[in-house]
Protein backbone atom coordinates (compact mmCIF):
# COMPACT_ATOMS: atom_id res chain seq x y z
CA UNK A 1 0.00 0.00 0.00
CA UNK A 2 2.45 2.23 1.01
CA UNK A 3 4.68 1.52 -2.30
CA UNK A 4 2.61 2.39 -4.71
CA UNK A 5 1.55 5.75 -3.94
CA UNK A 6 4.79 6.10 -4.02
CA UNK A 7 5.83 4.53 -7.67
CA UNK A 8 2.86 7.29 -8.65
CA UNK A 9 4.61 10.38 -7.18
CA UNK A 10 7.70 9.97 -8.90
CA UNK A 11 6.11 9.46 -11.87
CA UNK A 12 4.09 12.46 -11.37
CA UNK A 13 7.57 14.04 -10.95
CA UNK A 14 9.29 12.95 -14.12
CA UNK A 15 5.89 14.08 -15.92
CA UNK A 16 6.22 17.43 -13.90
CA UNK A 17 10.04 17.69 -15.27
CA UNK A 18 9.38 16.64 -18.79
CA UNK A 19 6.77 19.50 -19.08
CA UNK A 20 8.92 21.96 -17.29
CA UNK A 21 11.53 21.03 -19.82
CA UNK A 22 9.62 21.49 -22.78
CA UNK A 23 8.13 24.79 -22.03
CA UNK A 24 11.54 25.77 -21.28
CA UNK A 25 12.56 24.95 -24.99
CA UNK A 26 9.89 26.25 -26.55
CA UNK A 27 10.53 29.72 -24.83
CA UNK A 28 14.13 29.46 -25.56
CA UNK A 29 13.01 28.97 -28.72
CA UNK A 30 10.69 31.99 -29.41
CA UNK A 31 13.24 34.04 -27.51
CA UNK A 32 16.16 32.99 -30.46
CA UNK A 33 13.95 33.67 -32.80
CA UNK A 34 12.49 37.15 -31.98
CA UNK A 35 15.90 39.10 -32.61
CA UNK A 36 16.70 37.37 -36.35
CA UNK A 37 16.31 40.08 -38.88
CA UNK A 38 17.17 39.81 -42.38
CA UNK A 39 20.18 41.97 -43.03
CA UNK A 40 20.14 44.94 -45.22
CA UNK A 41 21.76 44.36 -48.80
CA UNK A 42 25.11 45.56 -49.22
CA UNK A 43 26.01 48.65 -51.78
CA UNK A 44 27.58 47.49 -55.07
CA UNK A 45 30.72 48.77 -54.84
CA UNK A 46 33.33 47.30 -52.29
CA UNK A 47 35.97 49.85 -53.48
CA UNK A 48 36.48 53.29 -55.33
CA UNK A 49 38.91 54.07 -58.26
CA UNK A 50 42.13 56.02 -58.61
CA UNK A 51 40.86 59.08 -59.01
CA UNK A 52 44.05 60.56 -60.80
CA UNK A 53 43.07 58.07 -63.57
CA UNK A 54 39.30 58.11 -64.00
CA UNK A 55 39.63 61.10 -66.51
CA UNK A 56 41.04 60.35 -69.62
CA UNK A 57 43.47 62.26 -71.12
CA UNK A 58 41.49 63.33 -74.31
CA UNK A 59 38.93 64.64 -71.90
CA UNK A 60 41.56 66.71 -69.78
CA UNK A 61 42.78 68.50 -73.25
CA UNK A 62 39.16 69.36 -73.74
CA UNK A 63 38.47 70.48 -70.08
CA UNK A 64 41.67 72.20 -69.52
CA UNK A 65 42.29 74.55 -72.57
CA UNK A 66 46.56 75.25 -72.98
CA UNK A 67 47.82 72.94 -71.10
CA UNK A 68 48.17 70.70 -74.16
CA UNK A 69 50.96 73.61 -75.60
CA UNK A 70 53.22 73.60 -72.65
CA UNK A 71 56.49 71.82 -72.82
CA UNK A 72 56.40 67.82 -71.61
CA UNK A 73 57.10 67.92 -68.29
CA UNK A 74 54.90 70.68 -67.50
CA UNK A 75 51.65 69.51 -69.39
CA UNK A 76 52.25 65.61 -67.76
CA UNK A 77 52.52 67.45 -64.57
CA UNK A 78 49.11 69.14 -65.60
CA UNK A 79 47.49 65.99 -66.63
CA UNK A 80 48.95 63.74 -64.16
CA UNK A 81 46.38 65.68 -61.67
CA UNK A 82 46.93 66.11 -57.67
CA UNK A 83 45.30 63.25 -55.49
CA UNK A 84 43.40 64.35 -52.34
CA UNK A 85 44.88 63.66 -48.80
CA UNK A 86 42.82 60.34 -47.70
CA UNK A 87 43.23 58.17 -44.76
CA UNK A 88 40.91 55.48 -46.99
CA UNK A 89 41.17 55.28 -50.11
CA UNK A 90 38.24 52.47 -50.25
CA UNK A 91 36.08 55.47 -48.76
CA UNK A 92 36.92 58.51 -50.27
CA UNK A 93 38.82 59.53 -52.80
CA UNK A 94 39.84 62.55 -55.20
CA UNK A 95 41.99 64.73 -57.38
CA UNK A 96 42.41 67.81 -59.13
CA UNK A 97 43.44 69.83 -61.84
CA UNK A 98 44.49 72.93 -62.55
CA UNK A 99 45.81 74.78 -66.18
CA UNK A 100 46.66 78.70 -66.75
CA UNK A 101 46.26 79.84 -70.17
CA UNK A 102 46.63 83.56 -71.31
CA UNK A 103 42.45 83.82 -71.46
CA UNK A 104 41.72 82.00 -68.40
CA UNK A 105 42.82 79.71 -65.76
CA UNK A 106 40.28 76.22 -65.60
CA UNK A 107 40.21 74.02 -62.51
CA UNK A 108 38.78 70.56 -62.24
CA UNK A 109 38.25 68.13 -59.07
CA UNK A 110 36.21 65.27 -58.49
CA UNK A 111 35.80 63.29 -55.71
CA UNK A 112 34.05 59.33 -54.85
CA UNK A 113 32.85 58.97 -51.41
CA UNK A 114 31.60 54.73 -51.02
CA UNK A 115 28.96 55.03 -48.37
CA UNK A 116 28.94 52.20 -45.70
CA UNK A 117 26.14 51.43 -43.27
CA UNK A 118 27.15 50.19 -39.77
CA UNK A 119 23.25 49.47 -39.48
CA UNK A 120 22.32 46.21 -40.48
CA UNK A 121 18.37 47.44 -40.67
CA UNK A 122 19.76 50.09 -43.41
CA UNK A 123 21.52 49.55 -46.49
CA UNK A 124 24.31 51.07 -47.82
CA UNK A 125 22.34 52.41 -50.48
CA UNK A 126 19.64 54.02 -48.27
CA UNK A 127 22.73 55.65 -46.35
CA UNK A 128 23.75 56.60 -49.57
CA UNK A 129 20.54 58.41 -50.25
CA UNK A 130 20.93 60.22 -47.11
CA UNK A 131 24.06 61.81 -47.61
CA UNK A 132 23.47 62.59 -51.03
CA UNK A 133 20.10 64.48 -49.49
CA UNK A 134 21.81 66.74 -47.43
CA UNK A 135 24.12 67.84 -50.06
CA UNK A 136 21.08 68.35 -52.41
CA UNK A 137 19.21 70.36 -49.38
CA UNK A 138 22.64 72.31 -49.07
CA UNK A 139 22.39 73.35 -52.15
CA UNK A 140 19.29 75.46 -51.93
CA UNK A 141 17.57 72.43 -53.86
CA UNK A 142 14.23 70.30 -53.33
CA UNK A 143 13.53 66.77 -54.61
CA UNK A 144 10.68 64.77 -55.55
CA UNK A 145 11.06 62.57 -52.29
CA UNK A 146 8.53 62.19 -50.27
CA UNK A 147 9.49 65.23 -47.24
CA UNK A 148 9.83 67.52 -50.31
CA UNK A 149 5.99 68.93 -50.80
CA UNK A 150 6.06 69.62 -47.20
CA UNK A 151 8.80 71.89 -46.94
CA UNK A 152 7.86 73.13 -49.94
CA UNK A 153 4.44 74.27 -48.54
CA UNK A 154 5.66 76.04 -45.74
CA UNK A 155 7.91 77.85 -47.67
CA UNK A 156 5.13 79.06 -49.82
CA UNK A 157 2.68 80.19 -46.81
CA UNK A 158 6.10 81.90 -45.24
CA UNK A 159 6.90 83.84 -48.38
CA UNK A 160 2.52 84.66 -48.39
CA UNK A 161 2.93 86.23 -44.94
CA UNK A 162 6.06 87.81 -45.75
CA UNK A 163 4.53 89.75 -49.13
CA UNK A 164 1.52 91.16 -46.99
CA UNK A 165 4.47 92.75 -45.21
CA UNK A 166 6.75 94.12 -47.35
CA UNK A 167 8.59 93.17 -50.78
CA UNK A 168 12.14 93.37 -49.08
CA UNK A 169 10.96 90.83 -46.12
CA UNK A 170 9.80 88.38 -49.22
CA UNK A 171 12.85 89.24 -51.12
CA UNK A 172 14.96 88.21 -47.63
CA UNK A 173 14.12 84.83 -48.46
CA UNK A 174 16.61 84.17 -51.58
CA UNK A 175 19.84 85.02 -49.68
CA UNK A 176 19.21 82.86 -47.32
CA UNK A 177 18.46 79.80 -49.37
CA UNK A 178 21.70 81.06 -51.35
CA UNK A 179 23.88 81.03 -48.32
CA UNK A 180 22.72 77.22 -47.87
CA UNK A 181 23.81 77.09 -51.51
CA UNK A 182 26.92 78.48 -50.76
CA UNK A 183 28.03 76.84 -48.17
CA UNK A 184 27.58 73.26 -49.44
CA UNK A 185 30.42 73.36 -51.83
CA UNK A 186 33.82 74.29 -50.90
CA UNK A 187 34.77 76.06 -53.80
CA UNK A 188 34.90 79.93 -53.95
CA UNK A 189 31.53 81.20 -53.51
CA UNK A 190 30.89 84.24 -50.94
CA UNK A 191 27.72 86.03 -51.13
CA UNK A 192 28.14 85.44 -54.94
CA UNK A 193 25.80 82.22 -54.27
CA UNK A 194 23.03 84.41 -54.43
CA UNK A 195 22.73 84.81 -58.26
CA UNK A 196 23.86 80.87 -58.24
CA UNK A 197 20.50 79.91 -57.89
CA UNK A 198 19.57 82.44 -61.30
CA UNK A 199 15.94 81.89 -60.81
CA UNK A 200 15.11 85.14 -59.11
CA UNK A 201 17.50 87.42 -61.39
CA UNK A 202 19.54 88.97 -58.87
CA UNK A 203 20.73 92.46 -59.13
CA UNK A 204 24.19 92.78 -60.55
CA UNK A 205 23.50 88.84 -62.41
CA UNK A 206 24.02 89.02 -65.97
CA UNK A 207 21.55 87.40 -68.84
CA UNK A 208 23.57 84.40 -68.78
CA UNK A 209 23.95 83.72 -64.79
CA UNK A 210 19.87 84.19 -64.96
CA UNK A 211 19.27 81.43 -67.72
CA UNK A 212 22.10 78.62 -66.32
CA UNK A 213 20.13 77.77 -62.81
CA UNK A 214 20.95 75.24 -60.48
CA UNK A 215 18.87 72.43 -60.73
CA UNK A 216 18.04 68.50 -60.10
CA UNK A 217 19.11 66.81 -63.41
CA UNK A 218 17.24 64.41 -64.53
CA UNK A 219 18.89 60.09 -65.91
CA UNK A 220 21.91 60.45 -64.16
CA UNK A 221 22.72 58.17 -61.58
CA UNK A 222 20.78 57.20 -59.21
CA UNK A 223 19.93 61.27 -58.15
CA UNK A 224 21.53 64.22 -59.28
CA UNK A 225 21.82 67.82 -58.98
CA UNK A 226 23.71 70.81 -60.73
CA UNK A 227 24.94 74.02 -58.83
CA UNK A 228 25.78 76.80 -60.47
CA UNK A 229 27.99 79.46 -59.00
CA UNK A 230 28.94 82.93 -60.81
CA UNK A 231 30.55 85.17 -58.58
CA UNK A 232 31.87 88.75 -59.07
CA UNK A 233 33.92 90.23 -57.12
CA UNK A 234 34.69 94.19 -57.04
CA UNK A 235 37.47 94.55 -59.36
CA UNK A 236 38.58 91.30 -59.64
CA UNK A 237 37.48 89.21 -62.53
CA UNK A 238 34.43 86.86 -62.63
CA UNK A 239 34.94 83.41 -61.02
CA UNK A 240 32.27 80.81 -62.41
CA UNK A 241 31.95 77.72 -60.83
CA UNK A 242 30.14 74.49 -61.39
CA UNK A 243 29.32 71.54 -59.63
CA UNK A 244 27.75 68.38 -60.30
CA UNK A 245 27.07 65.60 -57.77
CA UNK A 246 25.30 62.68 -58.69
CA UNK A 247 24.63 59.16 -56.18
CA UNK A 248 24.70 55.52 -57.93
CA UNK A 249 24.61 52.79 -55.43
CA UNK A 250 26.26 53.23 -52.28
CA UNK A 251 28.82 55.73 -54.54
CA UNK A 252 28.52 59.54 -54.05
CA UNK A 253 30.43 61.57 -56.66
CA UNK A 254 31.20 65.30 -56.99
CA UNK A 255 32.08 67.00 -60.05
CA UNK A 256 33.87 70.89 -59.75
CA UNK A 257 34.50 72.30 -62.85
CA UNK A 258 35.57 76.23 -63.04
CA UNK A 259 36.92 79.62 -65.11
CA UNK A 260 38.83 82.47 -63.48
CA UNK A 261 39.43 84.86 -66.48
CA UNK A 262 42.83 86.75 -67.07
CA UNK A 263 40.41 90.35 -67.57
CA UNK A 264 37.72 91.74 -65.46
CA UNK A 265 35.97 92.26 -68.75
CA UNK A 266 36.12 88.90 -69.72
CA UNK A 267 33.14 87.00 -68.22
CA UNK A 268 33.10 83.02 -68.45
CA UNK A 269 30.82 80.92 -70.70
CA UNK A 270 28.58 79.42 -67.60
CA UNK A 271 26.98 77.43 -70.53
CA UNK A 272 29.86 75.40 -71.84
CA UNK A 273 30.91 75.14 -68.14
CA UNK A 274 27.62 73.22 -67.13
CA UNK A 275 27.67 70.88 -70.23
CA UNK A 276 31.24 69.68 -69.68
CA UNK A 277 31.10 69.07 -66.31
CA UNK A 278 27.71 67.37 -67.01
CA UNK A 279 29.18 65.10 -69.87
CA UNK A 280 32.22 64.27 -67.23
CA UNK A 281 29.54 63.41 -64.57
CA UNK A 282 28.25 61.38 -67.01
CA UNK A 283 31.28 59.27 -68.07
CA UNK A 284 32.06 58.49 -64.59
CA UNK A 285 28.80 57.30 -63.84
CA UNK A 286 29.32 55.13 -66.67
CA UNK A 287 32.21 53.55 -65.86
CA UNK A 288 31.21 53.06 -62.39
CA UNK A 289 28.61 50.91 -63.81
CA UNK A 290 31.06 48.87 -65.94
Amino acid sequence: MAYVPGVALLAALVVGCSAGADGNANGADSKAGSPTVTPAPPGKYLTLPAPCRAVPRSTLKDLLPGAAELPGDQQDKVFRGSAAVTYDTDRKVGCSWKSDAPSATRSLSIDFERVVSYDPAVSDDDRADTVYAKKEKAAGLSSSATPGPPEEKDKKGEESEESEGSEESGKAKDPAGADATGSADPSPSGSSSESGQGTDGAPGSSSPEEALPSRILDNLGDAAFLQDLPKRAGSTAQHHSVSVVFRTSNVVVTVRYAEQPALITQVPDGRELQEKAQALARKLAEALSE
